[in-house]
């Protein structure tokens, strides 16, 4: 028989919520309790004792079509003490339902339900006005990744001149969303996660107006787009604004982006340790990112001799043997007892997760979570958490008797520039590897209908085929790839010619008479002009675009060796993103004057230069 509801909520062991489970609205709870109050007179015979209780109450969410875990049927409950339970004896009878039920109607008492329920799992709700709708939404945030990513900001930052005036920041407050809005933060934080990608002379410090605070928080966007971040709906004025869910969503997109660079084969070999049985190096190579963290786990929790995991949640059993196989080892006795176990049979939960943070702090590793965000299992902070430890001790051996070295293929700079260029588009699913994640053109697709290809998505099988295999494979990948990046740069220049085909010409004719008319001296026959190489034309046409944004003391013109040509390319990147042009190109595209990477370079500026970039 289920027991009837407490008299003291306080007294229920409460079973932890998972992140992904939505707040109950007032209009959820106004349609179970009608079935409650249709329903109250044979519930109440179900047991003979007169009342409901929690076991009737989550059978009446599933005929309300509202399946709910029993967790949050005891936090609901424990709402219905506060509103219904009019004589305080702990146990709600049919007319104290009927009237809770009458009380429901009430549009202010819907709202501090809504609001109660919200704040009891964790979830800070921000009002809004849908542009599609009349009617309110709401944006949703969570307030443990708000203090987990004030956190390690404060600790990532910490000593930075430039950001003095910002930090610390208190995460129990909004200055999270007030600290990003001059823009500084979010370039520091950009290379913290993608060292170099801003050169940071291109940032504005100091004497900010509102001009040099909208330049910083361009060169911000555009860069986060340049590694892969989705900011299609960002702008400047969300950041400007502190809009909670769209920041906290582009925070979390750039700290992914650092966690997971490393988390590859072609750049940490020590992964091949990883394959299993009967598995090729091919298919290894497949796993994203989460896939391989997930496998190193469990290669640790193996050779502990614990039982294996299949997600990022709250087995916190399995963290204590994870830290104790990768702390560092000399060889001493001491090894054994350097994860000190003493906290293990805990029988609190929070308790014992805070014995386990103390252990990896022990290894400079107590980041991204709380003990109640591991409780919790909150997967995102909790995958931050795995990564970050992966990141400072693998714990793998770099050779398992197979000699790999020669199947590994690394990354070229242009297929992370393509790569960087489809996620910023927000290609479902995200691309991590260049040909494995590419293989059923699923992406393709939407790519090319991202430029204007038109695409009957009613035909379009998922997945529709399988691509060429071996060297083949890449080959064509990369070939098809290159055509929609290219129609979407070209996509630029034809609007600019109000449909007019725009070639190469044009822009190298476009590039000249804008240089000549600002009164400079470069000038370019073609893409592959070795004069690009400098990046002196690029800059000077920057500074003919949008002058005294270039820095005269930051450019080195004569005498250019290799490192100060790379210095060059950084700032003409960096400050061409600062003034409004989205470019994927890297600084080395400049450098080696790659012809197809420098083309979309002098477009992107041509767009901008006529102020109608898209």
């Amino acid at each position: 028989m289920a027991a009837t509801i407490p008299v003291s909520m306080a007294s229920c062991k409460c079973v932890h919520r998972t992140p992904e489970a939505l707040p109950v609205t007032a209009q959820d709870l106004r349609a179970v309790v009608g079935q409650i109050r249709l329903a109250a007179l044979s519930l109440i015979h179900a047991d003979n004792s007169g009342y409901v209780n929690d076991y009737e109450l989550q059978d009446l969410f599933k005929e309300a079509n509202l399946p709910l875990p029993g967790y949050r049927v005891r936090e609901i409950i424990e709402k219905i003490f506060a509103v219904a339970d009019h004589n305080k004896d702990g146990k709600i009878d049919f007319e104290e339902f009927v009237s809770l039920y009458q009380e429901l109607k009430s549009k202010d008492v819907c709202r501090t339900f809504r609001k109660s329920i919200n704040k009891k799992m964790g979830i800070t709700a921000i009002g809004g006005t849908s542009a599609i709708s009349s009617q309110g939404t709401q944006h949703s945030y969570s307030d443990e990744e708000k203090v987990a990513f004030v956190n390690w900001l404060n600790k990532a930052l910490k000593g930075d001149p430039d950001v003095k005036h910002l930090l610390p920041m208190d995460p129990s407050n909004d200055s999270l969303f007030t600290s990003l809005r001059d823009g500084i933060l979010l370039c520091k934080m950009i290379n913290l996660s993608e060292p170099d990608t801003i050169d940071e002379r291109a940032i504005n410090t100091t004497k900010l107006t509102p001009f040099t605070i909208s330049e910083n928080i361009n060169l911000a966007l555009n860069s986060a787009s340049a590694i892969g971040c989705t900011v299609v709906n960002i702008g400047a004025q969300d950041l400007q604004e502190g809009k909670p869910h769209l920041v906290l969503g582009l925070i979390w997109q750039i700290i992914k982006a650092g966690l997971f660079a490393d988390i590859e084969i072609s750049k940490n070999e020590a992964l091949i340790a990883l394959l299993k049985d009967g598995e090729t190096l091919e298919e290894l190579i497949k796993l994203s990112p989460e896939e391989l963290l997930l496998r190193w786990v469990n290669y640790h929790l193996t050779n502990a001799k614990w039982p294996n995991i299949n997600n990022f949640s709250r087995d916190i059993c399995a963290y204590f043997y994870l830290l104790k196989e990768i702390a560092p080892k000399d060889g001493s006795k001491a090894d054994d007892d350097f994860i000190d176990f003493s906290g293990f049979n805990e029988p609190n939960d929070l308790k014992r997760a805070n014995y386990m943070l103390n252990q990896a702090d022990k290894l400079g590793c107590r980041q991204f979570v709380t003990p109640s965000d591991v409780v919790a299992g909150n997967p995102k902070l909790n995958l931050a958490f795995v990564a970050n430890l992966f990141n400072m001790y693998p714990g793998l051996n770099k050779s398992n008797g197979n000699d790999f070295h020669s199947q590994i293929e690394g990354e070229t700079s242009e297929e992370r520039t393509f790569r960087n260029w489809m996620n910023s588009l927000g290609v479902n699913p995200y691309v991590n590897h260049m040909y494995s994640d590419l293989n059923d053109s699923l992406v393709f697709f939407q790519l090319f209908d991202q430029t204007r290809v038109p695409i009957d998505w009613g035909r379009v099988n998922k997945p529709p085929f399988s691509a060429l295999g071996g060297h083949m494979k890449k080959w064509f990948i990369s070939l098809t790839v290159r055509c929609p990046f290219t129609r979407y740069t070209l996509n630029v220049l034809s609007d600019l010619g109000e449909g007019a085909k725009i070639d190469d010409r044009t822009i190298i004719k476009w590039v000249n008479e804008t240089l000549r008319n600002a009164n400079k001296t470069t000038f370019i026959t073609s893409f592959k002009d070795k004069a690009i190489s400098t990046s002196l034309p690029v800059l000077d046409l920057i500074d003919a675009i949008a002058p005294k944004a270039v820095e005269p003391d930051m450019v080195k013109r004569e005498i250019l060796s290799e490192a100060d040509k790379m210095n060059n390319a950084k700032y003409a990147i960096s400050i061409a993103r600062k003034i409004g042009a989205r470019i994927y190109a890297l600084p080395e595209d400049l450098v080696k004057v790659k012809p197809k990477m420098v083309m979309t370079v002098f477009a992107c500026l041509m767009g901008r230069g006529l102020n109608k970039l898209k």
